[in-house]
């Protein structure tokens, strides 16, 4: 799987400003149900369950919240750059700047650890991670993320 198969430029968001990992969650589910058709609602409640489980926090100012939906006929990526960063409950104890939604088919568990592995591996370089930090507009965001 590629990133930019799993992103596409309009599933990049800069500048929100969540002030909660709660309130991060509930906005990522509103942005990702215009481009899943799925309700807003579904999306925040699979979310928050996974997140019951253990912060998605992977450290370095990244979250990877994601979750299996019932109704999902392809995996769904949305990045998300943050005006301040967020507490997320990090394995580092860092607040979050860089969020990474990540939706797959309740029944694809193998295109579930795909997407979570090929966005993870282009997120652990640090060059992307800059890049991602210093882009203004979500297409510059994009630009960073699938060069890698």
């Amino acid at each position: 799987m590629d990133v930019s198969e799993l992103i596409t430029p309009g599933a990049v968001l800069t500048g929100v400003k969540p002030t909660s990992k709660e309130q991060c969650l509930d906005l990522l589910a509103r942005h990702a149900a215009g481009g899943t058709g799925i309700a807003a609602d579904i999306i925040a409640a699979a979310l928050k369950r996974r997140e019951a489980l253990g912060s998605t926090g992977i450290g370095s100012g990244i979250a990877m919240p994601h979750a299996p939906l019932a109704g999902l006929s392809a995996p769904f990526g949305l990045l998300a750059h943050l005006a301040k960063p967020v507490q997320f409950d990090a394995v580092d104890g860092e607040p979050v700047d860089i969020v990474c939604l990540i939706l797959t088919p309740e029944a694809g568990q193998g295109q579930h650890l795909n997407a979570l592995a090929c966005v993870a591996r282009c997120l652990q370089r640090q060059e992307v991670r800059e890049a991602i930090r210093r882009g203004r507009r979500p297409q510059d965001v994009h630009a960073a993320l699938c060069k890698s």
